[in-house]
C-alpha cells in the first residue's frame, strides 16, 4: 500500500507570546491508502485540532501535510477549498444534514456541488443507499428518521463522489449503543469493499476497536501508537482499554 497522509512536524500554536497555547507539537506519521486510523485523546489533547488541520479547515504553525503527495498547507485558500470539495469526505457527529431536503436529496446535492450529470445522479444515490441500508427512507426528511439512520444518509453523502481521505469526527457521539454499532459495522465493510482511507477521532475505545490502528495522543504530541494486527476486534478493545486506563481514561470513554 502506498502513502496517501504524510504529516510531516506539524506545530499548531494559538494566542500570542504572553499567552500561547501548545495544541500540536511537532506531530510526524503517515496513513497508507486503504487504512482506517482512529485517533484518540483527552480532551485538550489536540485530536480535534489535528483533524482541521488535516482536513483544511484550519492552518498549521509549522510542518507540512500532504495528501496524495500534495502539500495542502502550502495551497492558496480557493486552491485548497477546491481540493476539500473533490478529495475529501466528512462525517460529523451532528450529521449536518439540510432539514428542508429529503435524504435522496441529501446525497444527490453532493454530487450536484461536484457537477455530475443529473443522468448519473439517481443511478448512483440508489447505489449507494443500497450499500448503506438507507433505500427505504430516501423519500422522508432528516426529522423523520432515526440517529443512526442520518449518520448513514451522513455517510452515503461524505462518501458518494469516491473522496481520497474519509475523515469522521466523532461520528458515534450523537447515537445510542446499538445505533453507533450498526453505523461502525456499515463503516467497516464500506472501509474493506470499497477500500476506503478512514480517519476517525473518538473518545470511544468501543468505536475505536473498529479500526486497524489508533494513535493516542496526550498533550499535543503522540504518546502511543497501537496496532490491531491479527488480533479480533474484542482483543483489540481491551488492549484499548489498556492505554486509556494508562492515560487516566479507565472507562474506556475519552472526553
Amino acid at each position: 500500500m502506498d502513502t496517501i497522509l504524510q504529516i510531516e512536524n506539524i506545530q499548531k500554536y494559538y494566542g500570542n507570546e504572553g499567552s500561547l497555547t501548545k495544541a500540536i507539537q511537532e506531530i510526524s506519521f503517515s496513513v497508507k491508502r486503504g487504512e482506517f486510523l482512529g485517533i484518540m485523546g483527552t480532551s485538550g489533547s489536540g485530536k480535534t485540532t489535528l483533524l482541521n488541520c488535516i482536513s483544511g479547515i484550519d492552518t498549521v504553525s509549522a510542518g507540512h501535510i500532504f495528501i496524495d503527495e500534495m502539500d495542502i498547507t502550502q495551497m492558496k485558500q480557493n486552491v485548497l477549498t477546491k481540493f476539500r470539495r473533490d478529495h475529501l469526505g466528512f462525517i460529523f457527529q451532528d450529521f449536518q444534514l439540510l432539514d428542508t431536503l429529503t435524504i435522496f436529496e441529501n446525497i444527490a446535492l453532493s454530487l450536484a456541488i461536484h457537477h455530475v450529470p443529473a443522468k448519473m445522479i439517481k443511478p448512483r444515490v440508489l447505489e449507494m443507499a443500497n450499500i448503506l441500508n438507507i433505500s427505504d427512507i430516501l423519500e422522508k426528511y432528516p426529522y423523520q428518521v432515526s440517529g443512526g439512520q442520518k449518520q448513514r444518509c451522513a455517510c452515503a453523502r461524505a462518501m458518494i463522489h469516491q473522496p481520497k481521505l474519509l475523515l469522521a469526527d466523532e461520528p458515534t457521539g450523537a447515537l445510542d449503543s446499538a445505533s453507533s454499532q450498526m453505523f461502525l459495522s456499515t463503516v467497516q465493510r464500506i472501509h474493506k469493499e470499497m477500500d476506503t482511507t478512514i480517519l476517525m477521532v473518538t473518545h470511544d475505545a468501543f468505536a475505536a476497536s473498529y479500526a486497524n490502528r489508533i494513535l493516542f495522543l496526550q498533550d499535543g504530541a503522540i504518546f502511543m501508537e497501537l496496532q490491531k494486527g491479527s488480533d479480533d476486534r474484542s482483543r483489540f478493545f481491551h488492549k484499548i482499554l489498556e492505554v486509556l486506563i494508562v492515560m487516566g481514561g479507565g472507562n474506556g470513554h475519552v472526553c
